[in-house]
């Protein structure tokens, strides 16, 4: 069998790891294709270096430009390299563009299309990951769930015959990592200059348009987290800092202390000695829930609802409009002691994504 991985973007470098380990222990082909969505080296080359992901087979360099002009210039490179391989699956990756680009390539050309992470549903339309995953769901051939709410997503679409539930591979990584860092394996992070790894702080991220595009919105979210008690280690996007520059925002004030996106096992190092996460990140939340961190999501709804129980995660979507006490209060507020359970399953997805791939070929 054989298997191109079409990856762009950091979340998705973090999902191909334990798909390149589990494809190492067999005989089947594995092509890894890079579209270069995700160029700056702190959101792509650290991650194949510290995850010891194998170098992309391909690098497309397609770098940034609109949604349209990303995916277009993207669709218009995977076209030749897919028709080189003939590969029996293409396997697409989350809701980024690269993600629908690569689904539509490989549909037109008659190849089959796995996607992994299917099914996942924040029911946000102003959400452009939402409109990628949709699309790709209902062009894809096999649709790998990794959860039983993803399942149940696609059943309600009438995908069901096409949906496999193998767990979440995120898992996979994550626990791996984590152990690693406890053992003492990874050096201790890089955090941002003004933040004591020995005293409590929370780590935060912001990227997403609906945070970030609107200069009031931007401003009042950093407004918020300056006026926290505790140290933000603020792990900034290039997208963000690009935003507040243009919006004439100060990220660094009052709690904020502002530093550069981490490598995987330095943001598991981070958030396992933290006291909590406040993000707009969907792999984030789930990392932070994996982790026993407790989580703000500073948006209205969340595609990974199995964090909401039992207050592991708790959706604010706009902490400027609550009091500073009762902001204060849900952000910095201590993990939960009760059982998180397993709903994302057991750490052994991607063997099961192997599997699964090799059955249907």
């Amino acid at each position: 069998m054989k298997v191109v991985s079409v990856v762009g973007a950091r979340p998705q470098l973090v999902k191909l790891a334990p798909i390149a380990a589990a494809f190492a222990g067999t005989g089947h082909e594995h092509v890894i294709v890079h579209t270069g969505q995700h160029y700056d080296v702190n959101l792509s080359d650290v991650f194949f270096s510290g995850l010891g992901i194998p170098a992309p087979d391909v690098h497309l360099g397609i770098g940034s430009g609109t949604h349209g002009v990303q995916t277009g210039n993207t669709l218009a490179a995977l076209d030749p390299v897919l028709a080189a391989e003939q590969p029996d699956w293409v396997l697409v990756y989350g809701d980024t563009n690269s993600t629908l680009a690569g689904a539509v390539s490989a549909v037109k050309q008659h190849i089959k299309v796995a996607h992994l992470e299917a099914g996942l549903r924040s029911f946000n339309r102003r959400m452009p990951e939402e409109h990628n995953r949709i699309l790709t769901d209902h062009a894809a051939d096999l649709l790998l769930a990794p959860t039983e709410e993803a399942v149940r997503h696609l059943a309600t679409e009438g995908l069901a015959k096409r949906a496999v539930l193998v767990g979440d591979v995120m898992v996979d990584v994550c626990l791996r990592i984590r152990d690693a860092v406890t053992r003492g394996e990874h050096p201790a992070p890089t955090l941002p200059e003004g933040i004591d790894p020995a005293a409590p702080y929370l780590v935060a991220t912001l990227h997403r348009p609906d945070n970030t595009d609107r200069p009031e919105r931007l401003a009042g979210l950093v407004e918020a987290l300056a006026g926290l008690g505790v140290p933000v280690a603020l792990l900034a996007h290039p997208r963000l800092v690009a935003k507040a520059e243009e919006h004439g925002i100060k990220l660094q004030q009052g709690a904020v202390h502002v530093g550069q996106p981490l490598p995987y096992a330095g943001l598991v190092s981070a958030v396992l000695g933290s006291t909590g996460v406040v993000t707009d990140s969907g792999g984030l939340q789930k990392e932070a829930y994996l982790l026993g961190r407790a989580c703000t999501t500073v948006r209205p709804e969340t595609e990974w609802v199995e964090t909401l129980e039992g207050g592991w995660n708790v959706l604010v979507p706009d902490p400027a409009a609550l009091p500073a006490d009762e902001w204060a209060a849900l952000a910095t507020r201590p993990a939960p002691t009760g059982d998180r359970g397993a709903p994302y399953g057991d750490g052994r997805a991607a063997e099961r994504v192997v599997r699964v791939l090799a059955e249907r070929a």
